[in-house]
């Protein structure tokens, strides 16, 4: 019967041994993905669609930018850009008496 100390370092030495695996496997699917672009001449368009954008920007350029609120509610003060959904306090009411100027 094995210590937990055994079990414990079998557990290590395996994990070391899953992160290796892991990254030879990566490594030459990088390289037969290269391989392809490279023997067909594609682009990251052509691969993943669509223009190449930085990571972490929008899929579109309108996506994540602010807009300027169109309506306000006078009573609280509370803002609305025209988008999404209505707020409550502009329901059954008409819209042009909010408008900001």
């Amino acid at each position: 019967m094995s210590t937990l100390q055994d079990l414990l370092a079998q557990r290590e030495a395996l994990d070391r041994q899953i992160e290796e695996t892991r990254r030879n496997a990566r490594k030459d699917a990088i390289a037969k993905v290269t391989a392809l672009v490279n023997e067909f001449g594609l682009s990251a368009a052509d691969v993943f669609g669509g223009a190449p954008r930085a990571a972490g920007r929008p899929a579109s350029a309108q996506a994540g930018k602010k807009v300027a609120p169109k309506y306000r509610d006078p009573a609280t003060g509370k803002t609305w850009t025209g988008r999404g959904r209505a707020p409550t306090w502009l329901d059954g009411k008409d819209r042009a008496q909010f408008l900001i100027g």
